[in-house]
C-alpha cells in the first residue's frame, strides 16, 4: 500500500493535524511506502509538481491519501496525477464526493438518517421550516460547526435558520454553497462540551468493500456510554454496512448514533482518507488497510 501524507510540522497544531501525524506514523510502522505531499498548490502550483518526487510504479498500486478535506478540483487533480503514475486511490473523484458531500449522500441513505433539505438560497428557508418544522440542525454539506457549540448548529426560529445559513455560506470550505437543514433528533448522552454541544452516543465506522475494517467511539475522552454490548455492536455494524451498500462507494466512513429511544441511525458519511479517526484503534485499522493491497 502506498500512502500520500500531508503530515507536516509546519501546520498549526489541531485535532486534525494530530490525527494525520498519528495515522502516518502507524502506516510507516507497518511498512507502507509513505510520500509526503503539500496540503494545496500554493507553492508547488500543480498536481504534477506536488507528486514530482514519487516514482511511477511498475504495476498499478493502490494508494491512500492521509490529509485534510480537499476541494473537489484538488482531489481530482491529485487523483489523476497519481493514476498517471500507476497509483490508484481507493475512491475515484466521483466516489469521494458521494460520501464527502452530504447532499450527494442523502438521497442514497434517506431511509437511514433524519429527514433533511438542502438550502442554496436564504429565500428557501421559509419552505424548509414549513416542511421540516423547528428546531433544525444546520450544517454545511461538508462539515458542521460543532466546535462552535449548540447555538452554532441549531435553529429554533426562521430568523436563526437564516442567520446560521448565511454564516455557513460564508464558510466555503464547510458548505460549498449548500447548507443542510435536518430535523433535530435527540441522541443518548451524558456529557456535553463546554460550549453546550452534547456528546451523543456516536461511533465512526470505516468500511471497505462491504467489510468493516475499523470502528471506534466518536468523541474523545472516557464516557460511560462508550462500551457496546455484543447486541449493540451487531446493530451498529449492520447499519454501517447497510449505509455503505446504499452509497456504493468502495471506501466510506459512516457515523452511527443512538437516539434516546435506543434506535440507531446514520448521522453522516465521509471519505475515510480525510476523516478524523476518533477512538478507532489505529494499529488494528491499518493492519486491515494494508491487506487491501493484497486483495
Amino acid at each position: 500500500m502506498l500512502v500520500l501524507s500531508e503530515a507536516s510540522d509546519r501546520i498549526s497544531p489541531s485535532a486534525s493535524s494530530r490525527d494525520i501525524k498519528a495515522v502516518t506514523e502507524i502506516a510507516k510502522l507497518l511498512g507502507c511506502r509513505v510520500y509526503y505531499i503539500p496540503q494545496d498548490f500554493t507553492i508547488c502550483e500543480t498536481a504534477e509538481n506536488a507528486l514530482f518526487h514519487i516514482p511511477k510504479q511498475e504495476r498499478e498500486t493502490l494508494g491512500v491519501w492521509i490529509g485534510y478535506i480537499p476541494t473537489p478540483e484538488h482531489y481530482t487533480a491529485i487523483y489523476n496525477e497519481a493514476l498517471r503514475k500507476n497509483i490508484r486511490l481507493l475512491n475515484t473523484p466521483a466516489e469521494h464526493l458521494t460520501v464527502q458531500e452530504f447532499d450527494r449522500a442523502y438521497p442514497k441513505i434517506l431511509n437511514l438518517t433524519p429527514e433533511s433539505m438542502t438550502i442554496t438560497d436564504l429565500a428557501q428557508c421559509q419552505e424548509v421550516v414549513s416542511k421540516l418544522g423547528l428546531p433544525l440542525f444546520v450544517k454545511g454539506t461538508v462539515q458542521s460547526r460543532k466546535a462552535g457549540g449548540w447555538k452554532a448548529c441549531v435553529a429554533n426560529t426562521l430568523e436563526e435558520l437564516e442567520i446560521l445559513s448565511q454564516q455557513l455560506f460564508n464558510l466555503e470550505n464547510r458548505s460549498r454553497g449548500r447548507v443542510i437543514a435536518r430535523k433535530l433528533v435527540k441522541l443518548r448522552h451524558v456529557r456535553s462540551a463546554p460550549e453546550g454541544f452534547p456528546f451523543g452516543r456516536e461511533y465512526r465506522v470505516f468500511v471497505y468493500q462491504q467489510k468493516v475494517i475499523g470502528y471506534g467511539y466518536y468523541w474523545e475522552g472516557e464516557d460511560p456510554l462508550k462500551k457496546l454490548s455484543a447486541s449493540e455492536e451487531s446493530k451498529v455494524v449492520e447499519l454501517a454496512l447497510s449505509a455503505a451498500k446504499c452509497l456504493g462507494v468502495p471506501y466510506s466512513a459512516i457515523d452511527i448514533g443512538q437516539l434516546e429511544d435506543e434506535k440507531w441511525i446514520v448521522i453522516e458519511t465521509g471519505d475515510p482518507q480525510f476523516s478524523g479517526v476518533s477512538q478507532i484503534p489505529l494499529l488494528q485499522l491499518w493492519n486491515e488497510i494494508i491487506k487491501i493491497d493484497k486483495i
